[in-house]
């Protein structure tokens, strides 16, 4: 999140696809490796893993929506010959993606669900809502190529909700075609989400920040489409136990997708056990509204790994953040500098039970600014690379005192904040010092500069964690569980098995499949 102006960018075509935020990819740099434990055997029930033959099914289901599936033929990879199933470029009506075996869904180019409704959830902004859902059925692959995307529009519903044994996954053909090693990546647009929720940095220079006026765009040469509104409760669906693979298609320099890209979602979307492998943008953007997730994986992302913006007030609990080798620019970027600081709804992120591994030497791991809220709590922060400061705040507004007036809850929180990095803190923009950020660390309570890792598997707490004291999150929101310790595992936690895949970056477990290949149940 490199440019004052920050905008969401889609396209219904190859020129019409771009990314949120106009990103400057971040170019491999030269970072080191981590030292860390070999990870237990693990015990759960696994997912299946691509080993097996698969033979293509007989043909594709019909759904209700009018436009129906079209029957590609077959395609071929390393597990198998699988019956392709195209999806509408539109669903104008309710449909169900049902598992069947031996059978994919195929994206060819942008896919909308429903049409926009607009920013009221009534007809008084003179759009009415087409109340369109695309169900998706555990154990389910989507896949797609270049310019291609899925777009839910204002006023339509998602729900893809797998189970921990059969995630949904949506992928790359190059995953189908068995083509993909450990550093392949943008190789198809990704999944946004918009609602209605209040946004700032209007496109209307006269519209009130998170009015019903309010909005932001997603812009596309044919059909734009539009996020935002006044509706803190706005549903946009539900994402759960969800795998998004190789996503972040390049139009041009600047512009792509990341896996995952929400825009104004209101609470009464859910979101749980998402990860995001191999973007080659951010791994998850979320632009206003409001994301309140439990379980969130981002692996090899190439820009962000978490990138929040535009008044978003976001709850996460129990995330894993790492790493490629070499690859990616920082953990956390928060907002943008760009003289908007004191738009309302001004952005409130709390992420509680983290682990967060930099691998790739790079400026700082975890950047706030623009004036937003923030809070990491009972986080362990692993400097892998041995050349990356930990902490960075930049802009006066970002470290001032509370002001109910502002919407503003004051300085960054840390409370059992854990730094394992060759340098803790550094200096940022508009006056905010290295010695700044260390006092705001400091008035945190058990946050600790000097802890040392001894993690297992890169996730894994081992004697070193949990030996930590944890902090209440509850105390901040009632959204959290009071976990009771420090990072996003103990050392005999099963919660990111199954519906995760494992690369080199990070093995959760060698029964939940290489996330190179397809899970064949």
């Amino acid at each position: 999140m490199t440019h004052i102006y920050r905008s969401l960018i889609i396209g219904c075509s190859a020129l019409a696809l771009a990314g949120c935020g106009a990103e400057e990819i971040a170019s491999p740099g030269t970072g080191g490796n981590i030292t860390i434990n070999n990870p237990p055997t693990p015990t759960p029930t696994p997912t299946p893993t691509g080993t097996a033959t698969v033979t293509a099914a007989a043909g594709c289901p019909t759904i209700s929506d009018p436009a129906g599936l079209t029957d590609e033929g077959t395609i071929s990879g390393p597990t198998g010959e699988y019956r392709v199933c195209a999806l509408p470029a539109r669903f104008t009506a309710s449909a169900n993606l049902p598992y069947i075996k031996g059978l994919l869904y195929r994206m060819n180019g942008r896919v909308d669900v429903g049409t926009d409704g607009g920013p009221a959830p009534d007809t008084s902004d003179g759009l009415s809502d087409t109340n369109v859902q695309l169900n998706i059925e555990p154990g389910v692959i989507v896949y797609a190529s270049g310019s291609s995307f899925l777009m839910v529009n204002r006023g339509n519903r998602i729900n893809a909700a797998g189970t921990s044994a059969r995630p949904i996954i949506f992928t790359s053909r190059d995953n189908v075609l068995g083509l993909n090693n450990e550093n392949s990546s943008g190789q198809w647009g990704g999944i946004v989400l918009g609602g209605r929720a209040p946004v700032t940095d209007c496109i209307a220079p006269a519209a009130v920040p998170g009015s019903v006026n309010c909005e932001r765009q997603v812009e596309g040469a044919a059909q734009p489409a539009i996020f935002g509104g006044a509706t803190t409760t706005d549903n946009s669906g539900t994402l759960s136990f969800v795998q998004i693979r190789y996503s972040g298609f390049v139009l041009s320099g600047d512009n792509e997708l990341q896996s995952l890209t929400t825009g104004g979602t209101g609470t009464g979307t859910t979101f749980n056990n998402v990860m995001s492998y191999n973007s080659s943008d951010d791994g998850v953007e979320f632009f206003g509204g409001f994301v309140n997730m439990k379980g969130l994986v981002v692996v090899g992302a190439e820009d962000d790994s978490i990138d929040t913006d535009t008044g978003v007030k976001a709850n996460l609990q129990y995330v894993v953040a790492v790493q490629r080798s070499e690859v990616g620019d920082g953990i956390i970027e928060a907002d943008s500098n760009n003289g908007l600081e004191d738009q309302t709804p001004r952005q409130n992120t709390r992420i509680s039970n983290a682990t967060f591994i930099q691998r790739r030497t790079n400026d700082q791991s975890v950047r706030i600014r623009g004036g937003t809220d923030y809070a990491l709590l009972n986080t362990l922060l692993v400097d892998g690379s041995q050349g990356t400061a930990c902490l960075r705040i930049d802009l006066a507004q970002t470290v001032r005192a509370a002001n109910a007036g502002l919407d503003d809850v004051g300085t960054p929180i840390f409370n059992s904040l854990n730094l394992d990095c060759a340098t803790d803190f550094r200096d940022g923009s508009g006056g905010v010092t290295a010695a700044n950020v260390q006092t705001i660390f400091n008035a945190g309570s058990n946050n600790n500069a000097s802890y040392v890792n001894s993690l297992s598997g890169f996730y894994l707490n081992g004697a070193n964690e949990n030996a930590l004291v944890a902090f209440d999150p509850t105390t901040l929101s009632t959204f959290f569980d009071n976990a009771g310790f420090v990072g996003a595992a103990r050392g005999n936690d099963t919660r990111f098995l199954g519906w995760t895949c494992d690369s080199a970056a990070i093995t959760f477990g060698s029964n939940t499949g290489a996330c190179t290949s397809l899970p064949v149940y």
